[in-house]
């Protein structure tokens, strides 16, 4: 918690430097309590950083495409001179994510990470995908992770403005 800790005040530093006015000065402290109720329900004073990690690449306002390419990054095993996501890892990635929106009471069984993994290497006989195939597999929109796009698509329309007048 405290390397988290000190992380998220690094980060917020930044993005009041980058950004003077527009971050609160405790958003280090809300994001690490968000953090913590998502990924520390039983108090043990423990947050894997990957979890923080995918979270907090879920919550950025960066394109799905680099979210996706980040994620693949952080949940990669390297096999020589390629990366690849195995099953298990994809679990994981996917039990992280949908604590996001089981925070808000919107949670997803177990089932529906198995079945997301399982479609996800439908025919693949190999314990482990490329990253082509992993992102190939999330622009499909997987219901498992439907909130994502549609969170991104929310805020993405937030500052558009037409230039359209009623009668």
């Amino acid at each position: 918690m405290k390397q988290i800790s000190r992380m998220l005040t690094k980060l917020f530093q930044r993005a009041r430097l980058e950004k003077p006015g527009q971050v609160d000065p405790r958003a280090a402290e809300f994001t690490l309590s968000l953090l913590v109720a998502m990924y520390d329900r039983s108090g043990t004073g423990y947050v894997k950083i990957r979890s923080a990690a995918a979270a907090l690449i879920a919550l950025s306002g960066d394109t799905l495409h680099a979210k996706y390419r980040a994620f693949f990054q952080f949940y990669a095993v390297p096999d020589g001179k390629v990366a690849l996501i195995t099953r298990s890892a994809l679990r994981s990635l996917l039990t992280d994510l949908n604590q996001i929106p089981a925070i808000v009471g919107e949670s997803c069984t177990l089932s529906c990470v198995e079945i997301a993994t399982h479609d996800c290497f439908h025919g693949i006989l190999n314990s482990a995908i490329v990253e082509e195939k992993f992102l190939s597999w999330l622009r499909s929109e997987p219901a498992v992770l439907l909130w994502l796009p549609t969170c991104y698509r929310l805020a993405a329309t937030e500052m558009v403005s037409h230039q359209a007048r009623c009668r």
